[in-house]
């Protein structure tokens, strides 16, 4: 297995999760909780898409960590630019005019698949720094720790990423979009507050869970040789 069967890989593992969240995004998941939780309550209120994107960060550490730091931005913006592909397909296809056979209507699409200018500005901002911050930071501590202690990485670069991501996204797309632009709806300043908390704490617990794939991951792509030890 070459080394291109591995970036590719993982670039596109990258770009398909990042896809999926963009199309999941408007449904929000209630996960019960064995008992209820300070600010958040009984349930962890979060989008669907917390999913998928929590695997953007999988993956753009285990590239980060096997390619390097300019590698791993390249592959970020080029995940950005097809994010904003993505969003123009999509809303090429809501304004087609639909077709009288058409088992979905135009309303019930768009419903899904177009999320409101809030949504896709807080998606977007939150995306552009928090996946620059994800890789900075991983970076930043590989040079610190000579290349050791990659759990370490993953968890610092993916805790405080996803921090940035959680309050970006939930500021602008439900608080400062819809007071400073008056498009979507405003949400309380609590109700902020708890879904960005819910989030937050669904997202490490995912960090968490994955550092041991992380490793996994990396040890075999440099076991098979698709992967060679980036430089510090």
């Amino acid at each position: 297995m070459s080394e291109d069967v591995g970036r590719v890989t993982l670039a596109a593992l990258f770009v398909t999760a990042l896809v999926v969240a963009q199309l999941t995004a408007a449904k929000l998941v209630a996960l019960p909780l064995p008992r209820p939780l300070p600010v958040v309550g009984g349930a962890l209120v979060v989008p669907g898409a917390a999913f998928a994107y929590a695997v953007t960060f999988f993956a753009s550490d285990c590239y980060a960590e096997l390619y390097g730091k300019t590698a791993a931005q390249v592959v970020v913006n080029v995940g950005f630019a097809m994010n904003l592909v993505l969003l123009g397909l999509v809303w090429a296809t809501i304004l087609a005019p639909v077709a009288s056979a058409s088992a979905v209507g135009a309303a019930e699409f768009r419903t899904v698949l177009g999320a409101g200018t809030n949504v896709v500005a807080g998606s977007l901002l939150a995306y552009a720094l928090s996946q620059n911050w994800d890789v900075l930071v991983f970076h930043r501590l590989r040079t610190l720790t000579g290349g050791d202690h990659l759990w370490l990485r993953n968890l610092a670069s993916t805790g405080t990423s996803q921090a940035v991501d959680t309050v970006v996204f939930v500021g602008v797309a439900f608080g400062a979009a819809p007071a400073l632009l008056g498009v979507g709806a405003a949400l309380p300043p609590a109700v902020l507050v708890q879904l960005a908390v819910g989030q937050y704490l669904l997202k490490l617990g995912i960090a968490v869970l994955d550092t041991p794939l992380v490793y996994g991951a990396v040890r075999l792509l440099r076991d098979y040789g698709t992967a060679k030890y980036a430089p510090v």
